[in-house]
């Protein structure tokens, strides 16, 4: 009978270069039993690098501007969804009247959360889509990646988002963005050095 307990090992000159790139994975590993390992050993001689579609991906350092339009607009529309949805249900709890049916009460629950939720997810969507074209452009444009990009990004976006209102709103708006920008980027680097994940 063969020997499953040893992982498998192409037979090639390259032999130490595959084990440096990659890791046996045995999904049968908490049983502990010999018996219980694939007898196509081969398909769980996994890369320990990402696999990649096109040679130029391994070449990025960050994400590109499609990564980053998805990301924020598809993020920013989701959390403004939800925190409208719940702030909708919270209004329509509050605006049902003594003596109503449980089936009004809840189609007067469901009005208002959809119309918050979708209102509230809009705005976010359209912040998060600003924002994402004009981090986009700046890194581009100064060549850095980095926390300033990131905060003129957000500047940019809170001004240009209320611009229609006049000036004094879009300098509002525009501090308040990077402010918002300044902590998240705070917090972000305190939970990379503070919690081991």
């Amino acid at each position: 009978m063969a020997d499953f307990t040893t992982p498998y090992t192409p037979s090639s000159s390259s032999d130490d270069e595959h084990r440096r790139t990659y890791r046996f994975f045995n999904p049968y590993e908490s049983l502990q039993q010999s018996s219980a390992m694939p007898v196509h050993q081969f398909l769980y001689d996994l890369p320990t690098s990402p696999e990649l579609l096109f040679s130029e991906e391994a070449a990025l350092q960050g994400r590109t501007w499609g990564h980053r339009l998805s990301l924020y607009t598809g993020t920013a529309y989701l959390a403004g969804a939800a925190l409208g949805a719940a702030r909708g249900s919270a209004a329509g709890l509050r605006g049902a009247e003594p003596g109503e049916s449980l089936k009004l009460r809840l189609n007067r629950v469901l009005n208002s959360s959809g119309q918050a939720g979708r209102r509230l997810g809009n705005s976010m969507g359209v912040l998060g889509l600003i924002f994402a074209g004009l981090e986009s452009g700046i890194s581009s444009w100064t060549g850095n990646d980095g926390v300033l990009s990131t905060v003129a990004a957000a500047v940019s976006t809170g001004a240009v988002y209320k611009a229609a209102a006049g000036p004094r709103s879009a300098a509002i708006a525009g501090a308040i963005g990077g402010l918002a920008a300044g902590f998240a980027v705070v917090g972000k680097q305190a939970v990379k050095r503070y919690v081991p994940i």
